[in-house]
């Protein structure tokens, strides 16, 4: 069983190799380069310095995470075979240089020896070209990993491996999501070289500078505005002490059914903000319906079974899985075309749990909405007319057959008929094309506003409701109809 060792090349020249790192890459049996595309190694080859790469995997694999793994598993391989290693990285082995966690994972695992040497990495050099002290904070990312950046910018940040023009594309704009577009960013180019090129640009310049490779990073000063940057935490964070022992009695004592009828109730208020085009109380609606999702997901979380990021999570997938025409390769050419797709890919989604046709319609949903979906899922599988001719034909036979239940004084068979009728009306107005839950739903604020006006002309008058006559009633519903048409 042979042994590894992982040494870093340094920074930049070839004056940053540390004398321990080039007595060991000197004494070599095997000297491996995860990339030979380094300053110091002309200057290695100058002297002598026979040596492999792995720059050969870079072409074979489709991911940084297969190329990563490769290395790790050809150098345990070969250590479990007998050979002593050199593995030489660029910089420190233990900054931003992931084979070296993962040659140290599975060495740990699979019983190699592995043996890391202090280097000198690009951080130590930035420090003093910067100016900057990282006592005062400093996170180091890779440019891949730009994603996990959080909003938490009161620290600078340093942004490694720029590599290309299309990669500084994708960082500026994931990074214009939380700094403004004219935020001041420092571009870093050949730090160490004699070519070292420092130069501070505007956040949208970045991908329009000349001369980005490898040897090209990023940095972000503190930024002390990232309170404007959408983070959810600190409502979860609120909902957790509130269900915490010592927070709320009430908040503790909720379950997810005792709050059902607050999450109906706060999502028909958002409607209503919607119909009234309040945008002040939409935001505010918003927030309470917000709070009733956080507030079921920490339920959930305290027992085990999801939490707050699964919800998140789950619902991206959803979306990116639902949209292949944005997401991958698929071609659409209308709005209709998407809606098919949807439909589509969800139909093979719940294939396995939704066995009957109408399963998936909710039954605790508002009987309106509830008949349309009903409706409109059978009409998906052929069960509907061609065109609305016999869907007046069935209102009339459905009134006719109410007031014939009416006659003979049976309660229970008038209440039956007079679903019938609804439930009728409810597939006129799919074939006309409006929400019939949304239609009685403005019907209903629409008589609220008349009756309200006829109220506050009762009032003017100093009249009451018994001793005004229902002609005069009838004659202020005319006004109140006049009147909001206005």
């Amino acid at each position: 069983m042979g042994e590894i060792t992982i040494v870093g090349l340094g920074p930049g020249s070839f004056g940053y190799i540390t004398m321990e790192t080039w007595d060991k890459i000197t004494s070599a049996e095997t000297l491996l380069l995860r990339t030979a595309k380094h300053p110091t190694v002309e200057e290695m080859q100058a002297r002598g310095v026979q040596f492999n790469s792995y720059d050969y995997v870079y072409n074979t694999k489709e991911t940084f995470e297969e190329v990563y793994q490769t290395i790790a598993n050809d150098c345990i391989s070969r250590a479990q075979c007998g050979e002593n290693i050199v593995y030489a990285v660029p910089g420190s082995p233990l900054v931003a240089e992931k084979t070296v966690v993962l040659i140290r994972e599975l060495g740990k695992k699979l019983k190699v020896k592995v043996n890391i040497l202090a280097g000198m990495s690009f951080i130590e050099v930035l420090y003093v070209r910067l100016g900057i002290d990282p006592i005062e904070g400093l996170t180091v990312i890779d440019s891949k990993d730009i994603d996990r950046l959080v909003c938490s910018t009161e620290n600078g940040i340093v942004i490694t491996q720029v590599y290309n023009s299309q990669v500084a594309s994708d960082t500026k704009l994931s990074l214009m999501e939380i700094y403004p577009d004219d935020f001041k960013v420092t571009l870093i180019q050949n730090l160490g070289l004699p070519n070292e090129k420092i130069i501070e640009i505007a956040l949208y310049e970045l991908d329009r500078q000349t001369g980005i490779d490898h040897l090209t990073s990023l940095y972000i000063p503190p930024y002390k505005q990232s309170q404007e940057c959408f983070d959810l935490a600190p409502l979860t964070d609120v909902m957790a002490r509130l269900r915490s022992p010592g927070g709320c009695v009430w908040d503790i004592e909720q379950t997810h059914r005792s709050l059902r009828r607050n999450l109906i109730e706060e999502v028909y208020e958002v409607v209503e903000a919607i119909d009234f085009e309040n945008a002040e109380l939409l935001c505010e609606e918003l927030g309470d319906l917000l709070l009733q999702i956080v507030f079921h997901a920490r339920m959930a979380e305290e027992t085990g079974v999801f939490s707050m990021q699964d919800v998140i999570d789950g619902i991206t997938e959803k979306l990116i899985r639902r949209h292949p025409h944005v997401f991958g390769d698929v071609t659409v050419r209308d709005a209709g075309e998407v809606v098919l797709n949807w439909e589509e890919i969800k139909r093979k989604e719940k294939a396995k749990e939704r066995t009957h046709i109408l399963d998936g319609v909710p039954k605790d949903l508002p009987s309106l909405m509830r008949a349309y979906k009903l409706q409109h899922k059978a009409a998906k599988v052929g069960f509907d007319w061609d065109n609305i001719t016999p869907v007046w034909d069935k209102i009339e036979e459905e009134i006719k057959e109410l007031k014939e239940a009416i006659a003979l004084s049976d309660p229970k068979k008038v209440e039956e008929e007079l679903g019938d009728v609804i439930f009728s009306i409810v597939n006129l107005s799919r074939f006309l094309k409006v929400d019939a839950e949304i239609a009685l739903n403005s019907t209903n604020n629409k008589f609220v506003k008349r009756f309200s006006y006829i109220e506050n002309k009762l009032k003017d008058e100093g009249k009451s409701w018994k001793e005004t006559a229902l002609e005069e009633l009838d004659k202020y519903w005319n006004e109140a109809k006049v009147t909001f048409l206005m």
